[in-house]
């Protein structure tokens, strides 16, 4: 790897300041936060609650496209998913904290499908 300035200054001073992207839960009751940014694996990340609080620094598992959900705490298959306070889906597959969470791991909460139906979840 070819070594840069920023590298450079960053093994210099251990203090200096990283960029730090941001998450929001909505709702204190949400088991999902909102990317402010894009996001990807592995980057530095902090969910703030409500109240403007950092509540959480995930480790990042995978990419999170801008405006998209992640979770923030494990959610088992079955489980909720919860937004706005209010279930908006159920998990189809375990999900990890730092995930992404949208269509290919989340289904219906109201109108369960199968077959081909659940093809366009």
């Amino acid at each position: 790897m070819v070594a840069t300035r920023y590298n450079y200054l960053e093994a210099r001073d251990p203090n200096r300041l990283v960029m730090v992207k941001k998450a929001i839960q909505i709702d204190e009751k949400d088991n999902v936060a909102t990317s402010t940014s894009e996001v990807e694996m592995g980057e530095n990340l902090e969910v703030i609650s409500p109240n403007g609080v950092v509540i959480l620094k995930p480790k990042v598992v995978e990419p999170i496209p801008f405006g998209h959900k992640l979770a923030i705490k494990t959610i088992k298959k079955g489980e909720n998913i919860v937004k706005y306070g209010e279930v908006i889906g159920v998990a189809t597959q375990p999900i990890k904290s730092g995930a992404w969470v949208n269509t290919h791991n989340v289904g219906s909460a109201r109108m369960p499908t199968s077959g081909k139906e659940a093809e366009i979840l």
